[in-house]
């Protein structure tokens, strides 16, 4: 009987040991979602307010090694300015970061990649006297671009049951406007996103 305890428990350990072994080298899914404080800035951008947002979205996170990782992902971020605390310039995109992951030690990790955005949707919630109101832009009217590009800059922790924790900075590369606006084409106007998220991996 003891021996078959002992036998039964080397065997329960390897099995333990062989599937986290596994489990380190498995590619993993994911769901994940959070805050957005979102700003626009450039050397022609006033003092504006960041506005407070969310993003959501979903994440492949493929092991490269013990310590590295690649994590494509693809978000709907939340995204523009306040002005004044009197109107919310929306700018919502779908963000398509390409995360390069580096475990620095078990569960924390820093991250970097670039960071590719998709405008769905742009419009002005304003507030005039005691009533609101909003205006949606037509893409073809709009002097903001279809297509953005950042360089995503992060870290985070990721425990033992999937559940993760980040921070992101999302560094605008590339002008907002377009380049046949009238009168503001050659303003320099970028993109400037922290995010704080929680995600779950399965």
């Amino acid at each position: 009987m003891k021996n078959l305890f002992l036998v039964t428990m080397i065997g329960l350990f390897s099995a333990t040991s062989i599937y986290a072994q596994s489990d380190n080298n498995t590619i993993q899914f994911g769901v994940k979602g959070g805050v957005n404080l979102a700003t626009i800035t450039g050397d022609d951008v006033g003092d504006l307010d960041s506005r407070t947002s969310f993003h959501l979205g979903l994440f492949t996170e493929i092991p490269l090694s013990e310590r590295f990782s690649f994590q494509p992902e693809v978000l709907y971020s939340s995204q523009g300015f306040a002005i004044n605390n009197q109107a919310d310039y929306k700018l919502d995109y779908i963000q398509v970061p390409l995360m390069a992951k580096v475990y620095i030690v078990k569960g924390l990790y820093a991250e970097a990649g670039p960071q590719f955005g998709f405008k769905a949707k742009e419009k002005v919630d304003y507030e005039s006297g005691a009533t609101g109101g909003e205006i949606e832009f037509d893409p073809d009217d709009s002097v903001v671009k279809n297509f953005d590009t950042n360089l995503a800059l992060g870290a985070g922790y990721k425990f033992d049951n999937g559940v993760s924790l980040s921070a992101r900075y999302n560094l605008g590369l590339s002008n907002m406007i377009k380049d046949d606006a009238p009168f503001i084409s050659d303003r320099d106007v970028k993109n400037a996103v922290w995010q704080f998220g929680v995600g779950f991996s399965f």
